[in-house]
Order: C-alpha cells, then sequence, then structure tokens
C-alpha cells in the first residue's frame, strides 16, 4: 500500500508507542511505500533536531537518528508539481495532501486525524486514518 506517514508518527515510534513503532517498522520493512516529499523531508529534520518533543522518548539522539535513516531509505521520493490550496486550516498540513494526491497514496498516516476533518476538498480515494486503525485494517 502506498503511505503519507506524518512526523507525529516517527516521533510516536521514537517515543514508545507500540501503533506508530509498528507503521515505521512496516514501511522500514517494506510492507508498505511510504513517500516522501521536500516538505515532509524539511519537517522531520526539524522536528528531529528539537529538544522539546523528545524529554521523555525512550530513544536517544544517534538511535532517533538511526530510525529516521532507516525509514527515510525506504521511501520513495515524490515532487509535487501543484499546490491543493485552500484545504485545511492548519496550512501545516496541506503538504501530506499534496504529497499523497502527486504520489497516489492510499493511506495519509497520522496521530493528528482531526486536523483533516474540515478538509475543503475531497479526495475520496485517500483515507486519513491513525497508526492504530492502519494496523487493524492491514492484520
Amino acid at each position: 500500500m502506498i503511505v503519507v506517514v506524518d512526523s507525529s508518527v516517527l516521533v510516536g515510534a521514537c517515543r514508545g508507542s507500540p501503533a506508530c513503532a509498528a507503521v515505521a517498522a512496516a514501511c522500514i520493512r517494506g510492507e508498505h511505500s511510504p513517500l516522501m516529499g521536500a516538505a515532509l523531508l524539511a519537517e522531520l529534520e526539524s522536528v528531529f533536531a528539537r529538544d522539546e518533543p523528545w524529554r521523555s522518548a525512550r530513544l536517544g539522539p544517534r538511535e532517533r537518528g538511526e530510525v529516521l535513516d532507516a525509514f527515510l531509505a525506504s521511501c520513495a521520493w515524490t515532487r509535487i508539481y501543484f499546490a491543493w490550496r485552500p484545504n485545511l486550516r492548519d496550512e501545516g498540513d496541506n503538504h501530506l495532501i499534496e504529497l499523497a494526491v502527486a504520489g497516489g497514496a492510499d493511506r495519509i498516516i497520522t496521530r493528528n486525524s482531526r486536523d483533516f476533518a474540515g478538509m475543503e476538498l475531497k479526495f475520496p480515494r485517500i483515507l486519513v486514518v491513525t497508526p492504530e486503525s492502519f494496523l487493524k485494517e492491514i492484520r
């Protein structure tokens, strides 16, 4: 399945969330095809460089870097040629929709599914799911 994995899922994986870790591991093992674009990569690099999200993390900086590197190695680079605006209330999440559309994704996996509830533009083929619901679906 082609998926877009939000940064919140990778942060959750490194902080010890079992569902997030299972999603990341499935992508790293090649069971799903995660997409990566310039905006998502910049967001991941920014989040992984901050101190704040990692205060109670189970993994140290080196291990987090290894998880991120392994995840990125499993991703298919996807160029976005068209901006779908306006769409989400939080402008910072629109890049995930654009990545999913550009790469033909089936799912956007995020811990913040409420942020996608008010999409002005509808893409019926793309479902926004939590890591937990994604795992239930694929099992």
